[in-house]
């Protein structure tokens, strides 16, 4: 197997011919290795707005362009020619410069802006057979040419500053992807902010770097170039090579072969397997060696998040008791019967007089069918307390959601509350599907209670005789409406079971009170759910942390 793990690797070493102890410099496993922290970093998500977030985001985007531009394609074709890209602002003469590099037009240049529409990639016909598909070559038009030095390719980039995003987006695309920045700049524009901030990226992911001052002053040169070699120096880059190109004034076409020789003879020096080559791997190994701090800085990002969502969660977890204590109290306080539920007993008073019913001795006295006539009169206000629980346990779980939001939200919240506070959408929505079936479950559990009353042994009479004045619906409903509250209906149960309607009244109080704690916990749980991602775990970094120390162990 080829030190460059994988059949990918022992075809690289077959195409590298004598030379595959290049491949070996770089490590037994780093494209594996490459691979696995692409992955990794790309599952990376970000979602609470903390400090450092979108610089994160913007730095892992930065990290993927990097492995996917160049060093994953690279790593996997260590025989193709070391990619040297002209890059530079608008108006730098990059163009022209690339043009007489190779000695013909090959690439447009002109004064209109921007001049590079169309990135060009040049390299010898002698390499055709060694030369990556990748994303350079899928960005740009590719030409054969000999005036390319053998182990090299030739790519002119569009203008880091074009107007147009395509152009910009392109030319970043291509520079993340070269094994070499030939960076050209002017003698009037040297000190602007963009060439440096392009030097600085460039050193960031340890890319190989060379210079051109172009159009200088013949009256200025010597004080141009003293003053961009003492700012290079400022900036750590004392091994840069720096070449300048005299202003020629005016002109069209190429410029004169002797203003260009010496960038000439230096890519000539890079020229050839074994000299190309090196040049890869020098480069490779500042990629390599640049992504340990990199990383680190990402899994600490991750880590922050995971930090702030166990404040968020400690902070909704907080206000979880307290919620479902004011939830079973106003249950237990009987809110839930309120002025609906006491005006449809006063109709059904005045008009099925339900309350009216004969008690003798400690039994009610009732044929069946005024029982069951009773028991349909007493249907509408099973309904009204029904309505009347699914009103009290929406507006409890929008209480919470309020609560939650604001201290998710307002003044004090924890940092990246913002991004899990409750959707008052989404969750009045979710409320509206899920209150009402509680409900209809505390209705149906009514119906069990009187099954129960009427098996127990030592109340079956009495409650047999409630049954038949109410139908056994109608008591049922008599139990609900008690239990939410109904001062009347709790009266009227004293009546015809005496003491026997305290349980079944309580356990269907203690059922609603349940439930609302439910609703409750439910509006709590939305939010911790969406804290409960796995990017916001405490291990969320562990795969992250494992590649580092990969990584660190190669470079």
């Amino acid at each position: 197997m080829s030190p460059v793990t994988g059949p990918e690797g022992t075809r690289a070493a077959r195409r590298a011919g004598s030379r595959p102890d290049a491949a070996a410099e770089l490590g037994q496993t780093v494209y594996d290795v490459a691979r696995d922290l692409r992955r990794d970093v790309a599952e990376v998500r970000l979602p609470l707005p903390v400090d450092g977030a979108a610089e994160a985001e913007a730095s892992r985007d930065r990290l993927l362009a990097q492995l996917d531009e160049h060093l994953l394609p690279r790593l996997k074709e260590l025989s193709s020619p070391a990619v040297v890209v002209v890059a530079g602002s608008t108006g730098a003469g990059k163009s022209t410069l690339y043009n007489s590099l190779l000695g013909e037009e090959i690439s447009e240049a002109g004064v209109l802006r921007p001049t590079t529409r169309e990135p060009v990639l040049a390299f010898n016909p002698a390499d055709v057979d060694v030369i990556a598909e990748g994303p350079v070559t899928r960005l740009s038009r590719v030409v054969h040419h000999p005036g390319v030095p053998r182990g090299t390719a030739l790519l002119d980039a569009p203008d880091l500053d074009s107007f147009l995003q395509q152009n910009r987006s392109t030319a970043q695309q291509l520079l993340e992807a070269a094994d070499l920045w030939l960076f050209v700049t002017t003698a009037a524009r040297y000190g602007d902010a963009l060439p440096w901030q392009a030097l600085e990226r460039a050193t960031e992911r340890g890319a190989a770097v060379a210079m051109v001052l172009n159009r200088v002053p013949k009256e200025t040169l010597t004080t141009v170039r003293g003053d961009l070699l003492q700012r290079l120096r400022d900036h750590g880059m004392t091994d840069v090579p720096l070449f300048v190109v005299p202003d020629v004034g005016p002109h069209e076409g190429l410029l004169d072969p002797v203003v260009v020789a010496p960038v000439r003879r230096w890519l000539s020096m890079l020229a050839g397997p074994d000299r190309s080559r090196a040049v890869i791997v020098r480069t490779l190994k500042g990629a390599l060696g640049a992504l340990p701090a990199w990383v680190t800085s990402l899994a600490d990002a991750v880590e922050t998040q995971g930090e702030a969502a166990a404040v968020l969660r400690r902070t909704v977890e907080h206000e979880l008791p307290g919620a479902e204590k004011l939830a079973r109290d106003a249950v237990a306080a009987g809110v839930v019967a309120g002025a609906s539920v006491e005006a449809r007993w006063r109709e059904l008073s005045g008009t099925a007089r339900v309350d009216r019913v004969k008690v003798k001795g400690d039994r009610a006295r009732s044929t069946r069918r005024a029982g069951r006539a009773r028991g349909a009169a007493l249907e509408g206000l099973r309904e009204e307390v029904t309505g009347a629980a699914t009103r009290t346990l929406v507006a409890s779980g929008a209480r919470v959601e309020e609560r939650l939001r604001a201290v998710l939200v307002g003044r004090g919240a924890p940092p990246g509350g913002a991004a899990v506070a409750p959707d008052a959408a989404a969750r009045a929505a979710a409320r509206e599907e899920s209150v009402p079936a509680t409900v209809r479950a505390w209705d149906e559990r009514a119906d069990a209670v009187v099954a129960d009353l009427l098996a127990a042994g030592d109340t079956r009479e009495r409650a047999e005789a409630a049954a038949k004045a109410f139908d056994r619906r109608g008591l049922g409903t008599l139990l609900l409406a008690a239990a939410a509250g109904s001062d009347d209906a709790a009266r009227l149960l004293e009546r015809v079971l005496g003491a026997a309607a305290d349980e079944p009244t309580a356990v269907l109080r203690e059922d609603l009170a349940d439930r609302a704690a439910a609703v409750v916990q439910a509006e709590v749980q939305a939010v911790l759910d969406r804290l409960a991602a796995p990017d916001l775990t405490d291990d969320a970094a562990s795969g992250l942390r494992v590649r580092l120390a990969e990584l660190r162990r190669m470079t």
